[in-house]
């Protein structure tokens, strides 16, 4: 038994996992220490993996060589490419997970990666001399040495779970809370404050009325999260159903306020604003008649439903009345309620842009604890905390991803710069540079960055330069072949689309909104030739990237031009350069603001809420600028 590592990882989340896996495959010997090592990566809320923006960060994270895509793919139920009605900057996968299957495939990879170690327990307090982190002590009274520990507690430190008037300790239902370490941290002047989330209730499938809903099946073509080929779901998949609630379950929710947490001052925390509880939702859109309502599968096999839309923290047996007026629910067992949990999580401003503590070195935040929500968020974060871990122990230098590079990167420049007054949720509206990010081109953005720092394999690499080079000579055909009138108008005209007046190159064609690379390769032998030539496992992607490519060159080559210019304050270092407090050129609220975060970069002052465009021209003006 060994007792002196290189990381620490507290904690076997989203964010948990990612971090002692990176931390472990870039070479550090890492401790995963988890209350339950048959619950790893457990899928406390939704069964399900993507989303808006969620899905491109989920990308990102397998493109630099995190595992969360490939589990994904491999207990996916059912996949969806989400906002195909808009533009390819905003189409964001997402994926229904067997809950089981999900955790069964993560422990596989855990159990599978040299140099990590995993030890079931509960994290009492860090170890802690002058000022740098040096271990864990748990509560079975074992003490572990570390070089560095990332914190990943989720829901857990100090959890407490609410169902109308009852309160129970724990950071899941039936799992214990975890005491201590928010106590050590607000001793040596950590920031810590609650938040607040929710579950809904889960539902038995043999007593739903399918007939009152709304099927919604998923898709089947070549789109997945993991760029490797190959990895993709055996199992069967399942349907979700969608139903919606009426006057009638209001007025059961109305009736039933006086009893909710939320409102009668039992739960004095923040919840989150874009994933609001059934009651929230009532409340702050008095005037609805009804709301949307998911019913989705848990898994395979199981005859477990989620209920997605219907987070609550209202007594139980209210619940299930408001249920019962849904005509599809009419009849529904119920296997337990929902219900919210309240938890701590510190400031993330307290943080750097490596997910490393201001207070105290070589100390690692990671997910819920920096105040968001969601398992992509999370996991994004264990990734970067992980590397930056192992970078730190070994003498490598901070890997940070810029807001042009990655979502990963708005994600945490966000956190530390801005802080947060409510769970964070990434939104495709939060990047300003989002026709760069594109969930299509996560690899070619990022793989490079994972195989140069060992994370990303030379199979990845190999792939994503293949992928590139066949992307280019498609768009470069397309650029040099031409067109003949005479030849394509009569296709044209026979499907219903504009003829040519005169030739053009097959690029200028593609420009047309309404034709893409399939259905010209069905007037065109040679286009439909060099598809044909293309690598077989990944035609379909390589086609999508090529023909996005074409018609969003002029977007895409702004942006990145916008990006350049406002990437060049990123550049310009002011960390500890500064006595903010006697530069009384500078307004009150940027002094104490500048003072308090301490930002990296010009750049990142003035993404700070407060500082105004003066304030940033008057440190351009002391820097010699």
């Amino acid at each position: 038994m060994r007792f002196d590592y290189d990381v620490i990882v507290i904690g076997a989340g989203h964010a948990g996992c990612e971090a002692a896996c990176a931390a472990a495959r870039l070479g550090s010997s890492t401790l995963l220490i988890t209350m339950d090592m048959n619950k790893v990566a457990q899928m406390s809320c939704n069964p399900a993996v993507g989303g808006i923006a969620k899905g491109q960060i989920v990308r990102e994270i397998d493109a630099l060589g995190g595992q969360m895509g490939i589990v994904t793919d491999r207990s996916s139920i059912q996949f969806r490419m989400l906002n195909r009605s808009k533009g390819p900057a905003m189409w964001s996968p997402r994926s229904q997970s067997d809950r089981t299957r999900f955790i069964d495939n993560w422990r596989k990879i855990l159990d599978g990666t040299p140099n990590l170690y995993m030890w079931q327990d509960s994290a009492t307090s860090l170890v802690i001399e002058n000022g740098v982190v040096k271990g864990v002590k748990t509560a079975f009274g074992v003490t572990f040495n570390a070089r560095a520990v990332i914190l990943t507690a989720g829901t857990f430190l100090n959890g407490l779970m609410h169902v109308g008037g009852v309160k129970m300790r724990g950071g899941r239902v039936s799992e214990p809370a975890s005491h201590g370490i928010t106590e050590q941290l607000v001793g040596l002047g950590f920031i810590a404050s609650r938040m607040k989330t929710g579950t809904p209730v889960r539902l038995d499938a043999r007593t739903i009325d399918y007939s009152q809903a709304t099927r919604q099946d998923g898709e089947t073509d070549f789109h997945h999260f993991s760029f490797l080929p190959g990895v993709h779901s055996e199992l069967k998949q399942r349907p979700c159903w969608i139903v919606y609630t009426n006057e009638q379950v209001h007025q059961v929710l109305r009736e039933g306020l006086p009893y909710s947490p939320l409102y009668n001052g039992q739960i004095q925390s923040v919840g989150p604003r874009y994933c609001p509880s059934i009651e929230t939702k009532l409340v702050t859109f008095p005037d609805k008649d009804s709301h949307q309502l998911f019913i989705e599968p848990e898994g395979e096999t199981t005859q477990e439903m989620y209920l997605n839309g219907f987070s609550s923290s209202m007594p139980w047996d209210v619940q299930i009345e408001a249920l019962s007026k849904i005509p599809a629910l009419r009849n529904v067992q119920v296997y337990r309620p929902g219900y919210a949990i309240e938890y701590d999580f510190f400031d993330p401003r307290q943080l750097n842009h490596t997910l490393e503590t201001k207070l105290v070195r070589n100390l690692f935040f990671a997910g819920q604890v920096n105040g968001t929500t969601g398992y992509e968020e999370a996991a994004g974060q264990g990734l970067m905390a992980g590397i930056n871990a192992h970078l730190r122990v070994t003498g490598g230098g901070d890997f940070v991803l810029g807001r042009d590079e990655a979502y990963i990167g708005v994600l945490i420049d966000d956190l530390v710069t801005k802080g947060v007054d409510e769970p964070y949720r990434m939104f495709t509206s939060r990047a300003e540079h989002r026709i760069l990010l594109r969930q299509d081109d996560a690899d070619m953005r990022l793989t490079a960055r994972g195989y140069e720092l060992g994370l990303a394999t030379q199979e990845r690499y190999d792939l994503m330069l293949s992928k590139r080079s066949q992307v280019d000579d498609l768009v470069q055909f397309a650029r040099d072949f031409s067109v003949k009138a005479a030849a394509i108008n009569p296709q044209l005209e026979k499907a219903g689309y504009q003829s040519l007046k005169q030739g053009c190159k097959l690029y200028d064609l593609l420009l047309r909104p309404q034709l893409d690379m399939h259905l010209l390769a069905g007037f065109v032998p040679a286009l439909e030739q060099v598809i044909g030539g293309l690598e077989d496992a990944r035609r379909e992607e390589i086609v999508e990237a090529a023909e996005i490519k074409i018609k969003y060159h002029g977007y895409i080559q702004r942006e990145e031009m916008i990006a350049q210019k406002i990437g060049r304050l990123d550049k310009l270092y002011i960390k500890d350069k500064f006595d903010y407090p006697s530069i009384l050129q500078l307004s009150t609220e940027a002094r104490q603001k500048l003072e308090r975060i301490n930002p990296e970069t010009i750049g990142q002052a003035s993404r700070i809420p407060g500082i105004s465009p003066s304030d940033i021209n008057i440190l351009l003006v002391l820097l010699g600028r």
